[in-house]
């Protein structure tokens, strides 16, 4: 279906200007014109939405989630990295995650995501084709990775067989749907061994999709690396040969001006989770620096079982403040700069170069943003989108050229009924 948005504030992307009185055509699922509304063409056959009092931008992506963890918001909370971990997720993971639970719980966190205009996730867990299964049912472009650990899971009961069932995941998935791209998901060093760590880039690699862990999240990582092979967490993946243009490392807390320097040269990518890392007190991600180095970073909520919230205004303004603060200095990541992490840099990291700006043969994922609130009136530029907008600020979201949430009301897929469900899944929980 062909839509045409008419007299907005069009805000395309990162180190663009405001364009207002604006037009935004789409038609199928790209963008096939955009400007002032001076120019806007003859668009017959199509459905017009004005938006006046109303800002388009590009939908947001969140770079790194755990989506069926939204049955865990508030299970353990105040609790430290090892023993929120260890002592609380893990077990509850192991007794309660199944393939209903992740489809599911998956749809929810799509919910939250898509009406706090998140258009895109990168996610990592468990069951990861119910995942992939629920998030496209939602209308949601996802990329879904494997979880692998050298222990039980629950989806994949020995641990000998982790590299063969994503393999078979990625044989299901890689080009079935244009909404999903499979990935791999080694959760950590300090629960994947080095060869486990070896076979699962080597897998990513040859079947041409991204390779995600979690990295020097803790102070204390180093001492629980299965048979660490250099002096930091950083040093031993280089030291398997893991780092390069296909790698994202989740988290990267912990890491040393000479990690900084050799992550600079591998070309491998950084997702930093600000809140999560916030909340668990794992420490601050040295994101100015990894930048001032030209490393991709991206921004992502991370499981709102550490967060609690998978909204992404929320996560953009902590990380530019979080920063000015750890700092000292006002003028470390500026908004555009945080803005741009949970847009192009994330598409980037991910793959996907057809998203995360409006640009005419840019897929149709885009945001529409009632301006008409006192905590955005006067609207002088974007950084406000930052400092001062949120989720609930979010009126209609498109994804791929579908509407899937309008005027507050969620269109893809029946909101209530997944509540109701998860309302179910939760009370085996509590008993």
């Amino acid at each position: 279906m062909n839509t045409l948005f008419t007299h907005c504030t069009l805000f395309p992307g990162t180190d663009s200007s405001l364009i207002n009185d604006a037009f935004l055509a789409v038609s199928g699922n790209l963008i096939t014109h955009l400007g002032e509304m001076n120019d806007v063409p003859e668009f017959g056959n199509a459905r017009i939405i004005d938006c006046r009092g109303k800002l388009l931008m590009p939908g947001l992506i969140n770079g790194h989630n755990h989506c069926a963890m939204t049955l865990f918001r508030g299970l353990a909370d105040d609790l430290a990295l090892s023993d929120w971990l260890h002592h609380h997720i893990f077990p509850a993971e192991k007794k309660h995650v199944s393939k209903e639970m992740v489809y599911w719980c998956s749809r929810l966190a799509a919910a939250e995501m898509l009406l706090s205009g998140t258009t895109c996730v990168a996610d990592g867990y468990f069951f990861s084709g119910e995942a992939a299964k629920a998030l496209r049912d939602c209308g949601m472009r996802a990329v879904v990775g494997h979880g692998i650990v050298d222990f039980p899971a629950p989806s994949v009961s020995d641990p000998a067989k982790n590299i063969e069932a994503v393999a078979s995941f990625l044989d299901e998935w890689q080009g079935a749907d244009p909404l999903i791209t499979p990935a791999v998901f080694a959760h950590a060093p300090y629960t994947c061994s080095p060869k486990t760590l070896i076979r699962a880039k080597e897998l990513a690699d040859r079947r041409g999709v991204r390779f995600f862990t979690h990295l020097a999240e803790s102070q204390r990582e180093a001492e629980m690396i299965i048979d660490l092979q250099a002096q930091t967490p950083l040093g031993h993946l280089e030291h398997l040969g893991i780092l390069n243009n296909n790698a994202i490392l989740i988290h990267t807390v912990w890491l040393h001006d000479q990690d900084l320097d050799l992550l600079a040269t591998t070309g491998a990518h950084v997702v930093t989770c600000p809140q999560s890392n916030m909340k668990l007190a794992s420490g601050v991600a040295r994101v100015p620096d990894m930048l001032k180095r030209n490393i991709t970073v991206g921004l992502g909520t991370d499981g709102c079982a550490s967060n609690n919230s998978l909204d992404m205004f929320r996560e953009m303004d902590m990380l530019a403040k979080l920063h000015k603060l750890s700092y000292l200095e006002a003028t470390t990541l500026p908004a555009q700069t945080a803005f741009g992490t949970a847009t192009s840099a994330n598409a980037k990291l991910l793959g996907l170069p057809d998203i995360g700006t409006l640009k005419v043969g840019m897929k149709a994922d885009l945001v529409v943003l009632d301006l008409q609130k006192p905590h955005l009136t006067p609207f002088y530029n974007p950084d406000l989108l930052v400092y001062a907008a949120s989720g609930r600020d979010v009126e209609s979201v498109m994804v791929n050229g579908r509407m899937v949430v309008e005027k507050r009301k969620v269109l893809s897929f029946d909101l209530q009924e997944t509540m109701t469900k998860i309302e179910e899944i939760a009370g085996t929980l509590k008993a």
